[in-house]
């Protein structure tokens, strides 16, 4: 019998059973979690059950981050539900300012390596880069696993990506997931688990890690794994009292395919609108005008994205006419900046740093474009208003490239000299 995929490992530990991709299993959760704009279905999904208890409250967590602070009296009464819920349930409540789910969930120690947990958000799967497998699910799942402690999967095929060498000056790990959106197309692994590995992969820190995890479902996959080297479970120990229980391919595991990338080859990656496979080398779009520039989410929000950025930035103005928001990921991410001085390098740039979370990407608040402006976020979507405007044009970079860009006023390669 041939070896086993990460997914595999997993699945087969959660449930009990030697799974094979394409096999259905009933799983155990390690930690189930919804979003504001979620949680409220899930509760009320819970509600239509007859359920009044969660499997256990310590796995269990509602954050308030997409609309935070509320920007709406509809949203406050959505806010106060989730309090209620966890006033009830004894589940985990992250309310307005504490941050991003994605960054919440792992930062307090809620998954370590070899857990399998799922969220009610898509992005779900930025775990994977902690050895976990993480995914998306609806608002009904949600409720589900939050009921009974376990779900149903599929064992989804693995495509194996095998990204090796060592990343050029001005290429990051946005960079590496962008150029690979564009090679698969946004339904190259619908429904498949992708296996990052490699040196590349290797040499990156877990927080980069995250950023190619984060935008698996960008190309259609369930779950986006790496496996548990000593940097992940230094990680999981300096952020969880718990156990970790890592899960790496076997050697004769079988892929569905196996992809390799030449990293040394890379260049600076830009994403035109309207969609994230829609990837062009930088030096395709340089020069494009911008209005406004966007840093943060749950895929470049964290404290090495904004160190980048501000790197950048430091001593520097932004261009007459250009806004920059920045978004620290978190409320623990937001004070290491302050006592970095990250957030003064902003500040003096004049730039707009806002409360943790996630509104100026999904749209609610905070940064809204108006008809006709170019934007040039970190974020990991541009559909047609994603930012709360569907005649603003979103185009997706690394913090690097946003930064250097909100000097300038146009689309610039942060490995040129910016005046």
């Amino acid at each position: 019998m041939s070896g086993k995929t990460i997914a595999e490992k997993i699945l087969s530990s959660h449930s009990g059973r030697d799974a094979r991709a394409g096999d259905i299993v009933i799983a155990d959760l390690d930690f189930v979690m919804g979003q504001d704009g979620t949680s409220p279905l899930t509760i009320r999904a819970l509600e239509n059950m007859g359920v009044s208890k969660v499997f256990n409250p310590d796995k269990v967590a509602v954050v308030m981050d997409h609309s935070s602070p509320s920007p709406l009296e509809g949203v406050s009464a959505l806010h106060t539900i989730m309090r209620d819920f966890g006033a009830r349930t004894g589940a985990h409540v992250y309310d307005v300012g504490c941050g991003v789910c994605h960054q919440l969930i792992p930062e307090q120690g809620h998954v370590v390596a070899g857990d399998l947990m799922v969220g009610c958000d898509s992005h779900t799967c930025t775990y994977g880069a902690l050895n976990v497998f993480s995914t998306g699910v609806g608002s009904t799942d949600g409720a589900a696993g939050m009921a009974a402690g376990k779900l149903w999967f599929k064992v989804p095929p693995t495509i194996r990506i095998v990204i090796n060498g060592a990343l050029p000056d001005g290429v990051y790990a946005k960079d590496v997931v962008l150029y690979l959106a564009g090679l698969l197309g946004a339904d190259g692994a619908t429904y498949a688990a992708l296996e990052f590995a490699g040196t590349t992969i290797d040499a990156l820190s877990v927080e980069a890690r995250m950023t190619i995890s984060n935008m698996a479902i960008e190309m259609g996959a369930k779950a986006g794994l790496m496996a548990a080297d000593q940097k992940v479970l230094d990680w999981c120990a300096a952020h969880s009292d718990r156990c970790p229980t890592p899960q790496n391919p076997d050697a004769d595991a079988v892929y569905e395919k196996v992809i390799e990338v030449d990293a040394t080859k890379l260049v600076p990656q830009v994403a035109k609108p309207h969609a994230v496979d829609n990837v062009a080398p930088l030096s395709e779009v340089a020069g494009i005008p911008i209005a406004e520039g966007f840093i943060g989410t749950c895929t470049n929000g964290r404290l090495e994205d904004l160190a980048i950025a501000a790197a950048v930035l430091k001593g520097k103005k932004l261009h007459d006419g250009v806004r920059l928001i920045v978004a620290p990921a978190s409320r623990a991410i937001y004070l290491a900046a302050i006592e970095a001085g990250y957030i003064s390098a902003f500040v003096e740039a004049g730039a707009c740093v806002v409360t943790p979370g996630c509104g100026p990407c999904v749209g609610t608040h905070n940064g809204v474009p108006s008809d006709g402006e170019n934007v040039l976020s970190t974020a990991n979507r541009n559909f047609k208003g994603r930012m709360g405007n569907s005649n603003a044009f979103i185009y997706l970079s690394s913090p690097a490239t946003v930064a250097a860009s909100v000097v300038t006023g146009r689309i610039t390669d942060p490995r040129s000299e910016v005046n």
